[in-house]
């Protein structure tokens, strides 16, 4: 693939604080298989493309006349197709997203032409409730599904859990909110894990994601423990949270989610 397969435009870009960024993307053609909530594609930008000025240099420079290429989750519910919406986060040291962040309004990217992935709600029972628990932008394919879910009204219950370092990482927080005011049966539990950085007292849960899981946060708003014969639970984002919370699920009887041998917690590894 060469600068001739730009075959996307930029239709808004929305700053949610320095290194966070929201990015909803147009695409000349739409992919033609079936977006599923969870799901992702390949964004591509060529190597001349210009960094942005955050960035750190680059030890090499990319080769010419090829795209760098890399995988991301799509945050924008499949009940639209008005665009595709992205959730990004700044690698300053990175090859991609430094270009990324450095695109406006009607700039042009590379979208691949299929939807890929299996970290979905395919394979979860209906009637299940679930927990869908994050670290930074590992929250973008719950806003996909979240979305599609809430339009549908099709679970009992839904927990949305996103850790941050402050309150101004927690993107989305807003849109969450209204959900879980407007939305029976809907939470939403922000947790942040350097509140002394706050300019404002921050008035929510501090410290870690397994550390609201073992406090029984959850279990506090549903007014019973999530268990794996009523409840399916989600994983992404930073290694040592999904770590920790594999540990703590494992020890409560839940078994990590494989096509081949289901399980009641799903995992998506894209660090």
């Amino acid at each position: 693939m060469t600068e001739n397969s730009l075959n996307a435009v930029v239709s808004q870009r929305v700053e949610v604080a320095p290194g966070l960024c929201i990015l909803r993307v147009v695409p000349d053609a739409w992919p033609d298989n079936e977006f599923k909530p969870g799901q992702f594609v390949l964004l591509g930008l060529p190597g001349t493309a210009e960094r942005c000025p955050m960035s750190e240099p680059e030890d090499e420079p990319p080769k010419p006349g090829k795209l760098i290429i890399r995988a991301y989750s799509i945050a924008s519910s499949s009940v639209h197709r008005e665009y595709l919406e992205f959730y990004l986060t700044l690698v300053r040291s990175g090859a991609l997203t430094p270009r990324l962040f450095n695109l406006k309004i009607g700039d042009r990217l590379y979208i691949s032409p299929k939807y890929s992935g299996f970290f979905t709600l395919d394979e979860v029972p209906a009637d299940a409730n679930l927990i869908l628990v994050a670290t930074g932008t590992g929250l973008a394919p719950y806003m996909s599904m979240v979305r599609t879910q809430l339009v549908n009204r099709v679970r009992q219950r839904t927990a949305v859990i996103h850790g941050a370092r402050n309150s101004w990482d927690l993107g989305y927080r807003a849109e969450l909110i209204m959900m879980e005011r407007f939305c029976p049966g809907f939470s939403y539990l922000p947790i942040i894990s350097e509140p002394d950085k706050e300019p404002v007292r921050w008035g929510g849960h501090v410290g870690f994601i397994q550390d609201l899981w073992r406090a029984g946060a959850v279990e506090k708003i549903w007014g019973a423990p999530p268990t794996p014969q009523d409840t399916h639970v989600f994983l992404c984002g930073n290694p040592k949270m999904i770590e920790a919370m594999s540990e703590l699920l494992e020890a409560q009887g839940f078994k990590r989610h494989s096509r081949k041998n289901p399980g009641q917690y799903h995992v998506e590894e894209y660090w």
